[in-house]
Formats: C-alpha cells, structure tokens, sequence
C-alpha cells in the first residue's frame, strides 16, 4: 500500500514537472529566438544556430531614424505618463485609504470596473475630443491619455498598500503640526517605497508595450514611439527582416529590464514597519 502511495506521489510529481517544463519552454524558446537572430545574418522563423555571427543587424537599425528618436519618443512619453499617473494615484488614494466615508466603495468599485474597459471600446469618443479640444497629433495628449487610462489600477494598487502604513506613525506627525500633505510627503511615501515600486514599474511596462494608442493619436512620423515603429520591419508582400527585427526588440527591451533592475531591491525589500509602532 505504502509503495502504491508513493508510486502515485511520484507519478503527480512528474507530471506536474513535465507541465513546468512545457510552459518554460513556450517562453524559453522566443527569448532563444530574439537572442539568436539577432546575431544571424540569415535569420528566419527557425529557432538554430546562427549561421556565423555578426552584428549586422544591430548596425543596421542603430540609427537616429530606426531606433534612437522612437526610443526618445517612447521615453518622453512613457516616463512622463508614468510620473503624472504615480503623483495621481497617491494623491486619489491618500483619502480613500486615511478617510472612511459611505462613497469610499462605490468609488472603488467604479475604478475597478474602469480598469476592464477595453482600450478599442473608448478610443472613437477619445479621437473625437482630442481633435475638438486640438490635442491630437500631439506629445502631451497622448500622455494625458496615457496617464488616464492606467490611473485606475494604478489608484486600486496605490491604495491597497498605503493600508499597510499605520495610521499612527501620522496621528504622531499631526500632533508636532504637520499637515496631511507633509505626512503623505514625509512618512507614507517613504514607508511605501517598495509599493510604488511596483505601481512605477506596471504603469511604465504597459505603456512601453502600447501600440494601438499612439497609433491612433499620433500622425507624425517624428513623433511615434518605438512601438510604432517596430511594425516598419513588416515589409510588403510578406517580406521581414527577421534579423533587425529581432535585434530591434532587444534594444527596445533594455529599457524596461534596467528600470526593473534599479527597483529590484526596493521591491523585495518590504514594508520594513516592524517595530514603528509602540503599543
């Protein structure tokens, strides 16, 4: 009976490996294929080896038109909507997490429901305003949108870890006079870091992967981000240079991996609150 049990045990168990090992794999092998491409002077869809390496395809998209002013595009406008969407976010969740009022729900409710909206189902009425309002084909329209359209689950995320910061070590700054935007300032942020880490992190992430918004709001060729441009390396009648293209997506991941990377600690480091309040 003991054997038949940990035959079974043993057989879950290779199952459940095997399971692992299919699932590493449907992400393992295009992160092989982006890395060994982009070295092949004669990449295709094939995951191989190169057939000799060469950093052609890393010169040949490593120009001001290419690669350079859409990743500046995409930095202005991914890193400004990431700022204006984390100052937002805690400002909006600053009193639904220290205030308790009967609206404090439904206005949660509200920007959950928010949250599933689907990008395509708003953006006509959003084209309409924009060119009413003469904002369209424009950098700070587009972060506005941008902004507005992750604020939600931005605020959702904000708030549910300004919970995690007693009230008291503010209860304490009020009594020495410090008003409640010094001690959103001073003692909730800081003690949050961690958390805003991770709110920083998910806004910049789904705004540097966002093609269909400044697709739509953008008209300039100047001004379109690097995940625009990319679909330039789509040539007609089917043809891809599969090489640049690979290349192309390396370089346009190294931003997000270094911005994940500077937060890594911060956000392993938790709330670090032990001890800061005395009963």
């Amino acid at each position: 009976m003991a054997v038949t049990l940990a035959s079974r045990r043993t057989t879950r168990r290779l199952a459940a490996d095997a399971g692992l090992l299919v699932v590493a794999a449907a992400f393992v092998l295009p992160l092989a294929w982006v890395v060994l491409s982009s070295l092949d002077p004669r990449a295709d869809l094939r995951v191989k080896a190169p057939d000799g390496l060469t950093p052609d395809n890393f010169d040949a998209i490593l120009t001001p038109e290419i690669t350079f002013t859409p990743l500046l595009n995409s930095l202005i406008l991914c890193g400004s909507a990431t700022l204006l969407t984390v100052v937002c976010a805690a400002l909006a969740a600053y009193p639904l997490s220290r205030f308790r009022s009967r609206f404090n729900r439904p206005f949660l409710l509200t920007i959950l429901f928010a949250t599933s909206l689907p990008i395509t189902a708003i953006m006509v009425p959003v084209y309409a305003l924009f060119v009413r309002v003469d904002l369209i084909d424009t950098m700070q329209g587009t972060i506005f949108f941008f902004a507005a359209s992750q604020l939600p689950f931005a605020i959702w995320l904000t708030k549910n870890f300004m919970d995690g910061v007693p009230k008291e070590l503010e209860e304490a700054a009020w009594t020495d006079g410090a008003s409640s935007l010094q001690s959103l300032i001073r003692i909730v942020l800081p003690l949050m870091g961690p958390g805003m880490g991770v709110v920083t992190v998910f806004s910049f992430v789904m705004m540097w992967g966002n093609f269909f918004v400044p697709f739509m709001l953008l008209l300039t060729p100047d001004q379109m981000p690097a995940s625009v441009s990319i679909n330039d390396f789509f040539g007609n009648r089917g043809m891809v240079a599969y090489g640049q293209l690979a290349a192309f997506s390396i370089v346009y991941s190294t931003p997000v991996i270094l911005l994940y990377v500077l937060i890594a600690r911060r956000l392993g480091g938790g709330f670090a609150l032990g001890g800061a309040v005395k009963g």
